[in-house]
Protein backbone atom coordinates (compact mmCIF):
# COMPACT_ATOMS: atom_id res chain seq x y z
CA UNK A 1 0.00 0.00 0.00
CA UNK A 2 1.02 3.51 -0.59
CA UNK A 3 0.26 6.65 -0.42
CA UNK A 4 0.73 10.10 0.06
CA UNK A 5 0.32 10.69 3.73
CA UNK A 6 0.13 7.94 6.42
CA UNK A 7 -1.21 9.04 9.65
CA UNK A 8 -0.41 7.23 12.99
CA UNK A 9 -3.46 7.40 15.30
CA UNK A 10 -7.06 8.48 15.50
CA UNK A 11 -7.83 10.52 18.10
CA UNK A 12 -8.49 14.29 18.87
CA UNK A 13 -5.22 15.27 16.17
CA UNK A 14 -5.51 12.03 13.76
CA UNK A 15 -8.97 12.38 12.87
CA UNK A 16 -8.99 16.28 12.18
CA UNK A 17 -5.40 16.11 9.98
CA UNK A 18 -6.96 13.23 8.18
CA UNK A 19 -10.40 14.87 7.02
CA UNK A 20 -8.59 18.26 6.37
CA UNK A 21 -5.29 16.69 4.14
CA UNK A 22 -8.08 14.48 2.12
CA UNK A 23 -9.87 17.08 1.11
CA UNK A 24 -7.42 17.56 -1.66
CA UNK A 25 -9.02 15.01 -4.36
CA UNK A 26 -5.12 14.48 -5.43
CA UNK A 27 -3.32 13.49 -2.31
CA UNK A 28 -4.19 10.09 -0.76
CA UNK A 29 -4.51 9.80 2.72
CA UNK A 30 -4.27 6.51 5.33
CA UNK A 31 -5.02 6.86 8.64
CA UNK A 32 -4.22 3.83 11.30
CA UNK A 33 -5.76 3.53 14.11
CA UNK A 34 -5.09 0.90 16.92
CA UNK A 35 -8.24 0.64 18.97
CA UNK A 36 -12.30 0.18 17.38
CA UNK A 37 -14.28 2.17 14.96
CA UNK A 38 -15.44 5.09 18.03
CA UNK A 39 -19.20 4.71 17.21
CA UNK A 40 -20.72 2.68 19.79
CA UNK A 41 -23.47 4.15 22.74
CA UNK A 42 -20.95 4.10 25.22
CA UNK A 43 -18.66 6.76 23.25
CA UNK A 44 -22.29 8.46 21.79
CA UNK A 45 -24.13 9.14 25.04
CA UNK A 46 -21.87 11.53 26.86
CA UNK A 47 -22.87 9.52 30.64
CA UNK A 48 -20.93 6.34 28.74
CA UNK A 49 -17.38 7.93 29.85
CA UNK A 50 -18.06 6.47 33.50
CA UNK A 51 -18.25 2.87 31.95
CA UNK A 52 -14.91 4.18 29.89
CA UNK A 53 -12.32 5.93 32.09
CA UNK A 54 -11.88 3.56 35.28
CA UNK A 55 -10.85 0.72 32.61
CA UNK A 56 -12.05 -1.96 34.25
CA UNK A 57 -12.50 -3.58 31.57
CA UNK A 58 -10.29 -1.53 29.08
CA UNK A 59 -12.94 -0.14 26.93
CA UNK A 60 -11.55 1.97 23.96
CA UNK A 61 -9.18 2.77 26.62
CA UNK A 62 -4.97 2.18 26.71
CA UNK A 63 -5.81 2.67 30.70
CA UNK A 64 -2.17 3.39 30.94
CA UNK A 65 -0.09 3.53 34.11
CA UNK A 66 2.96 5.55 35.50
CA UNK A 67 6.00 4.19 37.18
CA UNK A 68 6.05 5.15 41.18
CA UNK A 69 5.69 8.72 41.99
CA UNK A 70 7.96 9.37 45.20
CA UNK A 71 5.74 12.91 45.38
CA UNK A 72 2.75 10.81 45.97
CA UNK A 73 4.42 8.45 48.32
CA UNK A 74 4.96 6.14 45.75
CA UNK A 75 1.96 5.38 44.18
CA UNK A 76 1.86 4.50 40.90
CA UNK A 77 -0.74 6.98 38.84
CA UNK A 78 -3.39 6.16 36.49
CA UNK A 79 -3.06 7.23 32.86
CA UNK A 80 -6.54 6.96 30.63
CA UNK A 81 -6.21 7.49 26.71
CA UNK A 82 -8.81 6.92 24.10
CA UNK A 83 -7.97 3.85 22.20
CA UNK A 84 -10.44 4.22 19.38
CA UNK A 85 -11.06 6.52 16.51
CA UNK A 86 -11.50 10.26 17.96
CA UNK A 87 -8.98 9.26 21.24
CA UNK A 88 -9.56 10.64 24.24
CA UNK A 89 -11.87 12.83 22.96
CA UNK A 90 -14.20 10.13 23.04
CA UNK A 91 -13.94 8.92 26.74
CA UNK A 92 -13.65 12.35 28.03
CA UNK A 93 -15.73 15.03 30.05
CA UNK A 94 -16.11 16.65 26.19
CA UNK A 95 -14.87 20.35 27.76
CA UNK A 96 -13.96 22.80 25.51
CA UNK A 97 -11.93 24.86 26.70
CA UNK A 98 -8.69 26.72 24.67
CA UNK A 99 -6.71 28.17 27.52
CA UNK A 100 -5.38 31.65 28.26
CA UNK A 101 -4.25 33.92 25.30
CA UNK A 102 -0.88 34.28 27.13
CA UNK A 103 -0.73 30.51 26.97
CA UNK A 104 0.10 31.03 23.06
CA UNK A 105 1.70 34.11 23.33
CA UNK A 106 4.35 31.96 25.62
CA UNK A 107 4.60 30.01 23.21
CA UNK A 108 6.15 32.31 20.57
CA UNK A 109 8.18 33.73 23.00
CA UNK A 110 10.52 30.61 23.03
CA UNK A 111 10.88 30.43 19.80
CA UNK A 112 7.87 28.91 18.74
CA UNK A 113 7.00 31.19 15.23
CA UNK A 114 3.45 31.62 14.61
CA UNK A 115 2.21 29.87 17.43
CA UNK A 116 0.68 33.16 19.34
CA UNK A 117 -2.49 33.61 20.41
CA UNK A 118 -3.53 35.99 17.02
CA UNK A 119 -1.87 33.23 14.99
CA UNK A 120 -4.04 30.17 16.33
CA UNK A 121 -7.37 31.92 17.50
CA UNK A 122 -8.17 31.56 13.44
CA UNK A 123 -7.76 27.69 14.18
CA UNK A 124 -9.75 27.96 17.04
CA UNK A 125 -12.43 29.33 14.94
CA UNK A 126 -12.43 27.08 11.89
CA UNK A 127 -12.72 24.28 13.57
CA UNK A 128 -15.81 24.91 15.84
CA UNK A 129 -19.72 24.96 15.18
CA UNK A 130 -20.67 26.67 18.34
CA UNK A 131 -24.09 27.35 19.04
CA UNK A 132 -24.08 29.50 21.65
CA UNK A 133 -22.13 32.18 20.51
CA UNK A 134 -21.62 33.87 17.43
CA UNK A 135 -19.24 36.92 17.85
CA UNK A 136 -15.40 37.41 16.44
CA UNK A 137 -14.06 34.85 18.76
CA UNK A 138 -16.03 32.28 17.60
CA UNK A 139 -17.02 30.27 14.55
CA UNK A 140 -20.20 28.80 13.31
CA UNK A 141 -19.10 26.63 9.89
CA UNK A 142 -16.59 24.06 11.72
CA UNK A 143 -16.97 20.10 12.05
CA UNK A 144 -16.87 20.34 16.03
CA UNK A 145 -19.55 20.51 17.95
CA UNK A 146 -19.69 23.16 20.68
CA UNK A 147 -22.24 24.10 22.53
CA UNK A 148 -23.74 24.84 26.04
CA UNK A 149 -24.85 21.95 28.23
CA UNK A 150 -28.07 20.27 27.22
CA UNK A 151 -29.68 19.75 31.02
CA UNK A 152 -27.16 21.04 33.36
CA UNK A 153 -28.14 20.04 37.34
CA UNK A 154 -29.15 22.42 39.34
CA UNK A 155 -26.51 21.54 41.65
CA UNK A 156 -23.87 23.52 39.42
CA UNK A 157 -25.63 26.49 39.23
CA UNK A 158 -25.30 26.27 43.16
CA UNK A 159 -21.85 26.06 42.74
CA UNK A 160 -21.70 28.77 40.46
CA UNK A 161 -23.74 31.05 42.95
CA UNK A 162 -21.82 30.23 45.54
CA UNK A 163 -18.58 31.47 43.79
CA UNK A 164 -20.36 34.60 43.09
CA UNK A 165 -21.17 34.79 46.71
CA UNK A 166 -17.50 35.50 47.49
CA UNK A 167 -16.79 38.20 44.54
CA UNK A 168 -15.55 35.80 42.05
CA UNK A 169 -17.17 36.95 38.91
CA UNK A 170 -19.45 34.53 36.68
CA UNK A 171 -18.07 34.38 33.11
CA UNK A 172 -20.23 33.10 30.65
CA UNK A 173 -17.69 31.97 28.01
CA UNK A 174 -14.32 31.11 29.00
CA UNK A 175 -12.55 30.93 25.32
CA UNK A 176 -12.10 34.75 24.51
CA UNK A 177 -8.26 34.61 25.43
CA UNK A 178 -8.98 35.68 29.06
CA UNK A 179 -11.13 33.16 31.49
CA UNK A 180 -10.57 34.23 35.52
CA UNK A 181 -13.62 33.47 36.32
CA UNK A 182 -17.01 30.85 37.28
CA UNK A 183 -19.49 29.38 35.35
CA UNK A 184 -20.54 26.90 33.22
CA UNK A 185 -18.34 24.70 30.78
CA UNK A 186 -18.86 24.48 26.90
CA UNK A 187 -18.71 20.82 25.57
CA UNK A 188 -18.03 19.31 22.60
CA UNK A 189 -21.85 18.03 21.78
CA UNK A 190 -24.26 17.81 19.08
CA UNK A 191 -26.71 20.45 18.94
CA UNK A 192 -28.80 19.63 15.79
CA UNK A 193 -32.22 17.76 15.48
CA UNK A 194 -30.61 14.42 14.19
CA UNK A 195 -27.89 13.87 17.03
CA UNK A 196 -28.68 16.32 19.53
CA UNK A 197 -27.44 15.59 23.11
CA UNK A 198 -24.90 13.16 21.65
CA UNK A 199 -20.55 13.04 22.19
CA UNK A 200 -19.55 15.23 18.73
CA UNK A 201 -15.38 13.38 19.57
CA UNK A 202 -13.31 14.75 16.64
CA UNK A 203 -13.95 11.46 14.44
CA UNK A 204 -18.02 12.00 14.94
CA UNK A 205 -17.23 16.01 14.39
CA UNK A 206 -14.52 15.70 11.22
CA UNK A 207 -14.38 12.23 10.31
CA UNK A 208 -17.36 10.00 9.96
CA UNK A 209 -18.83 12.32 7.82
CA UNK A 210 -16.11 12.24 5.43
CA UNK A 211 -15.35 8.39 5.10
CA UNK A 212 -17.13 7.54 1.93
CA UNK A 213 -13.89 9.94 0.31
CA UNK A 214 -12.24 7.61 -2.24
CA UNK A 215 -8.44 9.08 -1.18
CA UNK A 216 -9.38 8.02 1.91
CA UNK A 217 -7.97 4.80 3.69
CA UNK A 218 -8.85 3.99 7.89
CA UNK A 219 -7.74 0.92 8.95
CA UNK A 220 -8.68 0.37 12.70
CA UNK A 221 -7.24 -2.09 15.11
CA UNK A 222 -4.24 -1.44 13.09
CA UNK A 223 -1.16 -1.02 15.55
CA UNK A 224 1.43 0.96 14.20
CA UNK A 225 4.92 -1.34 15.04
CA UNK A 226 7.87 1.26 13.82
CA UNK A 227 8.25 4.20 11.45
CA UNK A 228 10.69 2.75 8.19
CA UNK A 229 13.19 4.78 7.11
CA UNK A 230 15.71 4.67 3.99
CA UNK A 231 18.35 6.79 5.00
CA UNK A 232 17.17 9.58 6.93
CA UNK A 233 13.64 9.79 5.27
CA UNK A 234 10.70 8.21 6.38
CA UNK A 235 9.21 5.84 3.62
CA UNK A 236 6.03 4.32 5.70
CA UNK A 237 5.38 2.53 8.84
CA UNK A 238 5.12 -0.82 9.82
CA UNK A 239 1.86 -2.21 11.68
CA UNK A 240 -0.03 -5.45 12.56
CA UNK A 241 -3.96 -5.71 11.79
CA UNK A 242 -5.23 -9.19 12.54
CA UNK A 243 -2.38 -10.80 13.57
CA UNK A 244 -0.37 -9.97 10.49
CA UNK A 245 2.87 -8.10 10.05
CA UNK A 246 1.82 -4.78 7.24
CA UNK A 247 3.64 -1.96 5.80
CA UNK A 248 1.97 1.31 4.45
CA UNK A 249 4.40 3.44 2.71
CA UNK A 250 4.27 7.29 1.57
CA UNK A 251 5.17 9.51 -0.99
CA UNK A 252 5.43 12.67 0.53
CA UNK A 253 5.11 12.70 4.60
CA UNK A 254 4.58 10.21 7.95
CA UNK A 255 2.60 12.48 10.42
CA UNK A 256 2.72 11.02 13.99
CA UNK A 257 -0.80 11.70 15.69
CA UNK A 258 -0.27 9.35 19.06
CA UNK A 259 -0.01 11.79 21.88
CA UNK A 260 2.01 12.53 24.48
CA UNK A 261 2.89 8.93 25.29
CA UNK A 262 2.39 6.96 22.21
CA UNK A 263 4.36 9.34 19.78
CA UNK A 264 7.34 9.55 21.77
CA UNK A 265 7.25 5.88 22.48
CA UNK A 266 7.29 5.32 18.26
CA UNK A 267 9.80 7.77 17.64
CA UNK A 268 12.10 5.85 20.14
CA UNK A 269 11.07 2.39 19.07
CA UNK A 270 12.03 4.05 15.53
CA UNK A 271 15.24 5.05 16.14
CA UNK A 272 15.12 8.76 16.82
CA UNK A 273 15.81 9.48 20.88
CA UNK A 274 18.54 9.04 22.91
CA UNK A 275 21.02 6.93 22.20
CA UNK A 276 21.92 5.68 25.07
CA UNK A 277 18.35 4.74 26.09
CA UNK A 278 18.16 3.01 22.31
CA UNK A 279 21.41 1.26 22.31
CA UNK A 280 20.91 -1.49 25.31
CA UNK A 281 17.35 -2.47 23.58
CA UNK A 282 19.38 -2.89 20.38
CA UNK A 283 17.49 -0.40 18.29
CA UNK A 284 19.54 1.00 15.44
CA UNK A 285 19.78 4.71 15.90
CA UNK A 286 18.46 6.76 13.13
CA UNK A 287 18.52 10.20 15.07
CA UNK A 288 20.20 11.12 18.07
CA UNK A 289 17.45 13.50 19.91
CA UNK A 290 18.23 13.42 23.44
CA UNK A 291 15.00 15.25 24.30
CA UNK A 292 12.33 12.70 22.73
CA UNK A 293 10.29 11.73 25.49
CA UNK A 294 11.46 14.39 28.18
CA UNK A 295 9.53 17.57 28.97
CA UNK A 296 6.36 15.98 30.02
CA UNK A 297 4.02 18.21 31.74
CA UNK A 298 0.43 17.43 33.54
CA UNK A 299 -2.09 18.68 35.80
CA UNK A 300 -2.05 17.27 38.88
CA UNK A 301 -6.02 17.18 40.39
CA UNK A 302 -7.21 16.90 43.89
CA UNK A 303 -10.69 15.79 44.36
CA UNK A 304 -13.25 17.49 46.97
CA UNK A 305 -15.69 14.60 47.81
CA UNK A 306 -19.32 15.28 49.40
CA UNK A 307 -22.04 13.28 50.22
CA UNK A 308 -25.05 14.55 49.40
CA UNK A 309 -29.17 13.93 50.23
CA UNK A 310 -29.81 14.99 46.99
CA UNK A 311 -30.79 12.62 44.59
CA UNK A 312 -30.67 14.69 41.55
CA UNK A 313 -27.10 13.73 40.53
CA UNK A 314 -25.29 10.60 40.13
CA UNK A 315 -25.07 7.73 42.79
CA UNK A 316 -25.08 4.47 44.10
CA UNK A 317 -29.13 3.80 45.10
CA UNK A 318 -32.54 1.92 44.00
CA UNK A 319 -33.75 5.42 43.53
CA UNK A 320 -30.70 6.11 41.58
CA UNK A 321 -30.96 3.15 39.38
CA UNK A 322 -34.50 3.66 38.82
CA UNK A 323 -33.93 7.36 37.88
CA UNK A 324 -31.00 6.14 34.83
CA UNK A 325 -33.41 4.25 33.38
CA UNK A 326 -35.87 7.21 32.77
CA UNK A 327 -32.99 9.23 32.48
CA UNK A 328 -31.68 6.89 29.34
CA UNK A 329 -35.61 6.75 27.85
CA UNK A 330 -35.18 10.60 27.76
CA UNK A 331 -31.88 10.76 26.79
CA UNK A 332 -32.87 8.92 23.57
CA UNK A 333 -35.69 10.58 22.83
CA UNK A 334 -34.26 14.25 22.65
CA UNK A 335 -30.80 14.04 23.56
CA UNK A 336 -31.28 15.78 27.04
CA UNK A 337 -31.41 14.94 30.95
CA UNK A 338 -28.46 13.49 32.88
CA UNK A 339 -26.95 11.29 30.67
CA UNK A 340 -26.37 14.47 28.61
CA UNK A 341 -24.20 15.46 30.75
CA UNK A 342 -20.13 16.21 30.60
CA UNK A 343 -19.97 15.18 34.37
CA UNK A 344 -17.50 18.22 34.71
CA UNK A 345 -20.54 20.92 34.57
CA UNK A 346 -19.33 23.68 36.54
CA UNK A 347 -16.07 25.79 35.72
CA UNK A 348 -13.50 27.77 37.69
CA UNK A 349 -10.55 29.10 36.69
CA UNK A 350 -9.23 31.27 39.60
CA UNK A 351 -5.70 33.02 41.16
CA UNK A 352 -4.51 31.42 44.63
CA UNK A 353 -3.21 35.25 44.97
CA UNK A 354 -4.66 38.16 43.33
CA UNK A 355 -1.41 39.71 42.15
CA UNK A 356 -0.95 37.29 39.98
CA UNK A 357 -1.37 38.35 35.90
CA UNK A 358 -3.98 34.66 35.44
CA UNK A 359 -5.49 32.20 37.04
CA UNK A 360 -3.21 29.46 38.63
CA UNK A 361 -5.79 26.99 39.50
CA UNK A 362 -9.06 25.27 37.48
CA UNK A 363 -11.64 23.96 39.13
CA UNK A 364 -14.23 21.08 37.83
CA UNK A 365 -17.25 20.75 39.47
CA UNK A 366 -18.61 17.59 39.19
CA UNK A 367 -22.12 15.99 39.97
CA UNK A 368 -20.83 12.87 41.68
CA UNK A 369 -18.39 11.52 43.36
CA UNK A 370 -15.13 10.39 42.05
CA UNK A 371 -12.68 8.87 43.73
CA UNK A 372 -9.83 7.41 42.07
CA UNK A 373 -10.78 7.68 38.36
CA UNK A 374 -14.44 6.41 39.32
CA UNK A 375 -12.58 2.90 40.15
CA UNK A 376 -13.47 3.21 44.00
CA UNK A 377 -17.26 3.87 44.62
CA UNK A 378 -19.53 4.84 47.73
CA UNK A 379 -22.74 3.92 48.25
CA UNK A 380 -25.43 6.68 47.86
CA UNK A 381 -25.29 10.09 45.96
CA UNK A 382 -22.94 13.09 46.24
CA UNK A 383 -20.81 15.69 44.08
CA UNK A 384 -17.32 16.49 43.87
CA UNK A 385 -14.95 19.61 43.29
CA UNK A 386 -11.75 19.03 41.41
CA UNK A 387 -8.65 21.44 41.83
CA UNK A 388 -5.14 21.89 39.36
CA UNK A 389 -2.21 23.86 39.40
CA UNK A 390 -2.56 24.93 35.41
CA UNK A 391 1.04 25.92 35.01
CA UNK A 392 3.05 22.96 36.78
CA UNK A 393 6.48 23.69 37.40
CA UNK A 394 7.14 19.60 37.38
CA UNK A 395 8.22 18.08 34.53
CA UNK A 396 8.98 14.21 33.56
CA UNK A 397 9.26 11.95 30.74
CA UNK A 398 8.20 8.65 28.70
CA UNK A 399 10.70 6.23 27.77
CA UNK A 400 10.55 2.84 26.64
CA UNK A 401 10.62 0.04 28.90
CA UNK A 402 10.90 -2.60 25.84
CA UNK A 403 11.89 -2.87 22.28
CA UNK A 404 8.84 -4.27 21.82
CA UNK A 405 6.14 -2.02 20.61
CA UNK A 406 3.18 -4.15 22.38
CA UNK A 407 4.92 -3.46 25.92
CA UNK A 408 3.72 0.20 27.26
CA UNK A 409 6.12 2.80 27.61
CA UNK A 410 7.31 4.14 31.27
CA UNK A 411 5.80 7.29 31.89
CA UNK A 412 7.12 9.20 35.22
CA UNK A 413 5.58 12.48 34.94
CA UNK A 414 7.73 13.35 38.05
CA UNK A 415 4.55 14.76 40.14
CA UNK A 416 5.08 17.32 42.46
CA UNK A 417 8.87 17.26 42.24
CA UNK A 418 8.74 21.11 42.36
CA UNK A 419 7.73 22.33 45.67
CA UNK A 420 6.33 25.34 43.91
CA UNK A 421 3.24 23.02 42.53
CA UNK A 422 2.44 21.63 46.13
CA UNK A 423 2.51 25.04 47.62
CA UNK A 424 -0.21 25.69 44.85
CA UNK A 425 -2.52 23.24 45.10
CA UNK A 426 -3.01 24.15 48.94
CA UNK A 427 -3.66 27.62 47.90
CA UNK A 428 -6.46 26.50 45.33
CA UNK A 429 -7.81 23.59 47.76
CA UNK A 430 -8.36 26.09 50.43
CA UNK A 431 -10.27 28.08 48.01
CA UNK A 432 -11.89 25.37 46.70
CA UNK A 433 -13.04 24.73 50.07
CA UNK A 434 -14.47 28.07 50.70
CA UNK A 435 -16.64 27.67 47.59
CA UNK A 436 -17.70 24.62 48.86
CA UNK A 437 -18.76 25.95 52.35
CA UNK A 438 -20.94 28.85 51.02
CA UNK A 439 -24.10 28.93 50.69
CA UNK A 440 -26.50 27.70 48.20
CA UNK A 441 -24.33 24.71 47.16
CA UNK A 442 -23.29 24.36 51.21
CA UNK A 443 -26.68 23.57 51.52
CA UNK A 444 -26.37 20.44 49.63
CA UNK A 445 -23.40 19.08 51.63
CA UNK A 446 -24.39 16.23 54.14
CA UNK A 447 -21.12 15.55 54.66
CA UNK A 448 -16.90 15.55 53.22
CA UNK A 449 -15.56 12.71 52.49
CA UNK A 450 -11.77 12.12 54.27
CA UNK A 451 -11.53 15.45 55.41
CA UNK A 452 -13.02 15.98 58.83
CA UNK A 453 -12.03 19.55 59.48
CA UNK A 454 -10.07 22.43 58.90
CA UNK A 455 -7.14 21.03 57.51
CA UNK A 456 -3.43 22.42 58.58
CA UNK A 457 -1.27 22.90 55.71
CA UNK A 458 0.85 19.75 56.47
CA UNK A 459 -2.58 17.73 56.79
CA UNK A 460 -3.57 18.91 53.42
CA UNK A 461 -0.03 17.91 51.78
CA UNK A 462 -0.63 14.05 53.46
CA UNK A 463 -3.98 14.09 51.72
CA UNK A 464 -2.80 15.58 48.34
CA UNK A 465 0.42 13.42 48.05
CA UNK A 466 -2.04 10.59 49.19
CA UNK A 467 -4.86 10.88 46.50
CA UNK A 468 -3.62 13.40 43.83
CA UNK A 469 -3.72 12.20 40.10
CA UNK A 470 -3.49 13.51 36.73
CA UNK A 471 -6.75 14.93 35.33
CA UNK A 472 -5.27 13.46 31.74
CA UNK A 473 -3.85 16.26 30.35
CA UNK A 474 0.14 15.13 29.29
CA UNK A 475 1.82 17.13 26.85
CA UNK A 476 5.24 18.20 25.93
CA UNK A 477 7.27 15.14 24.99
CA UNK A 478 8.15 16.20 21.41
CA UNK A 479 8.63 19.61 22.25
CA UNK A 480 8.49 22.16 19.49
CA UNK A 481 11.13 24.87 19.11
CA UNK A 482 14.01 26.52 17.35
CA UNK A 483 16.58 25.50 19.38
CA UNK A 484 19.57 22.73 19.24
CA UNK A 485 17.23 20.24 21.47
CA UNK A 486 14.19 20.62 20.41
CA UNK A 487 12.58 17.59 19.26
CA UNK A 488 9.89 19.20 16.16
CA UNK A 489 10.22 23.06 14.33
CA UNK A 490 7.56 25.62 14.17
CA UNK A 491 6.00 23.42 11.17
CA UNK A 492 6.13 20.55 13.48
CA UNK A 493 8.71 18.85 11.12
CA UNK A 494 10.66 16.18 13.35
CA UNK A 495 14.22 17.57 13.29
CA UNK A 496 17.08 15.42 11.71
CA UNK A 497 15.36 13.62 9.14
CA UNK A 498 13.26 14.30 6.42
CA UNK A 499 9.16 12.88 5.75
CA UNK A 500 8.41 13.27 9.55
CA UNK A 501 6.11 15.31 11.37
CA UNK A 502 4.37 15.04 15.25
CA UNK A 503 1.07 16.23 15.36
CA UNK A 504 -0.48 16.24 18.50
CA UNK A 505 -0.28 17.72 22.15
CA UNK A 506 3.05 16.47 22.45
CA UNK A 507 4.74 18.95 20.82
CA UNK A 508 3.45 21.79 23.09
CA UNK A 509 6.61 23.57 24.47
CA UNK A 510 4.16 24.40 27.77
CA UNK A 511 1.45 23.02 29.28
CA UNK A 512 -1.40 25.35 28.73
CA UNK A 513 -3.88 27.01 31.15
CA UNK A 514 -6.89 24.81 30.71
CA UNK A 515 -7.82 21.36 28.98
CA UNK A 516 -5.87 20.17 26.00
CA UNK A 517 -8.66 18.48 23.78
CA UNK A 518 -9.38 21.88 21.96
CA UNK A 519 -5.99 22.75 21.49
CA UNK A 520 -5.06 19.39 20.30
CA UNK A 521 -7.87 20.22 17.94
CA UNK A 522 -6.18 23.14 16.80
CA UNK A 523 -2.99 21.93 16.28
CA UNK A 524 -3.95 19.91 13.76
CA UNK A 525 -5.90 22.33 12.00
CA UNK A 526 -3.13 24.48 11.83
CA UNK A 527 -1.00 21.61 11.08
CA UNK A 528 -3.07 20.73 7.75
CA UNK A 529 -2.49 24.51 6.14
CA UNK A 530 1.23 23.89 6.69
CA UNK A 531 1.42 20.79 5.12
CA UNK A 532 -0.66 21.53 2.36
CA UNK A 533 1.39 24.93 2.07
CA UNK A 534 4.06 22.51 1.66
CA UNK A 535 4.23 22.65 -1.83
CA UNK A 536 8.08 21.55 -2.15
CA UNK A 537 8.10 18.96 -0.19
CA UNK A 538 9.10 17.74 3.29
CA UNK A 539 12.63 18.61 3.92
CA UNK A 540 15.49 17.89 6.25
CA UNK A 541 15.32 20.27 9.27
CA UNK A 542 18.97 20.25 10.83
CA UNK A 543 20.74 22.02 13.97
Amino acid sequence: MKFDYVIVGGGSAGATLAARLSEDPDKTVCLLEAGGGGRDLVVRMPAGAVAMIPGRPKINNWALTTVPQAGLNGRRGYQPRGRTLGGSSAINAMLYVRGHASDYDDWAALGCHGWGWKDVLPYFKKSENNGEFTDDLHGTEGPLQVSAQQTPRLLTEAFVQAGEALQIPRRTDFNTGEHEGIGHYQVTQFHDSDKNGERCSAAAGFLFPVMDRPNLTVLTKAHVHRILFEGKRAVGVAFKKGGKRQEARVAREVILCGGAFHSPQLLQLSGIGDQADLAPLGIPVVHHAPEVGQNLQDHLDFILSYKTKDRDNFGISLSGAAKLIQEGLRWRKDGTGMLATPFAEGAAFLKTDPKRARPDIQLHFVIGIVDDHARRLHAGHGFSCHICVLRPKSTGTVRLSSADPSVAPMIDPQFLANREDLDTLIAGTRLARRIMGTAPVADYVDRELYIDREPSDKELENYIRARADTIYHPVGTCRMGEDPSAVVDSQLRVIGVEGLRVVDASIMPRLIGGNTNAPTIMIAEKAADMIRADSAGPQVVTR
